[in-house]
């Protein structure tokens, strides 16, 4: 399988980094060999409805974590009301960010939540350029690559979201579409930087509709999207950089897409919210 290729993902590249740093279940010290470590993570979106709903679903999730899980990192990308109790039921088993952050560090900014408000409460990740945050609120490039300077800014990762609609898959516009929101969401990032960086890519098309792009179509646009890392920064850095798939990614079809060699890992939604799915999608298989 891939992921027993990190040798070479590690000779690739020169220098160590920080690029996933958790703390309990799997502390311990993260360098250039986690580049591609698979990483599978859960966004619960506007869910659930209670924090006591919050903790036994993160506490079920967690409790999916044992110790013939595949080596990944995990996490699991919350409401802001339940960070730390998520934090606290998954005892460091699994790492928990936010759905998104406000690029302002303070100020008349009603509704708002900043990176150091996050940092302040152990939160270290965080989504951005969601596309649900893109289309339904409106965000822009130009804001998301706020997000994401201001998070590595202050030392936190953060995972970039991009993809295509429907009718630009349709028009063969999927690699253009994701080349203009990587390079604008990256703008000012150093290729140092990019070791506290995850891409995922989502075609909106398969986003909470029940549709996934074959393996074969998820691993085309991993594909280029990786040509056009390498284009913005350099081919180590696009060898080193996690790309994840997310979209209706279910217990049935996360085996394949994870066998597909630049797909490492997935962003999962719907899924997310079933301990028993998720866990599945955890302890994904080789095939």
């Amino acid at each position: 399988m891939k992921f027993a290729a990190y040798s070479l993902v590690a000779a690739l590249v020169a220098s160590t980094t920080a690029a996933f740093t958790t703390t309990g279940y799997f502390a311990r010290p993260s360098t250039v060999l986690d580049a591609r470590r698979p990483f599978i993570s859960g966004n619960w979106k506007l869910n659930p409805q209670t924090r006591q709903e919050a903790v036994d679903l993160a506490k079920e999730i967690s409790d999916a974590v044992t110790s013939d899980t595949p080596d990944a990192d995990v996490a699991l990308f919350v409401p802001y009301v339940f960070l730390e109790t998520a934090m606290e039921a998954v005892d460091g088993k699994v790492q928990i960010g936010a759905e998104g952050v406000c690029p302002e560090m303070a100020g008349a900014f009603t509704g708002a939540v900043s990176a150091s408000m996050l940092k302040s409460v152990g939160v270290s990740w965080a989504l951005a350029g969601h596309s649900e945050r893109r289309v339904i609120f409106g965000e822009s490039d130009e804001y998301i690559n706020g997000q994401c300077l201001k998070l590595i800014e202050l030392g936190m990762s953060v995972m970039l979201c991009i993809g295509e609609s429907e009718l630009e898959y349709n028009q063969n516009l999927a690699g253009a579409v994701c080349a203009v929101q990587l390079k604008k969401g990256l703008a000012g990032i150093s290729k140092d930087d990019m070791s506290r960086v995850v891409i995922a890519y989502e075609p909106v098309w398969a986003i909470g509709t029940g549709k996934v792009a074959t393996p074969e179509i998820a691993e085309s646009v991993h594909k280029k999207v990786r040509d056009i890392l390498a284009d913005i920064f350099d081919q180590e850095t696009a060898e080193a950089t996690r790309i994840l798939y997310g979209g209706s990614v279910t217990p049935e079809s996360v085996d394949e897409l994870m066998a597909q060699p630049d797909i490492d890992g997935a962003l999962v939604g719907g899924a997310s919210l079933d301990a028993a799915k998720f866990g599945r999608i955890i302890n994904f298989e080789s095939v």
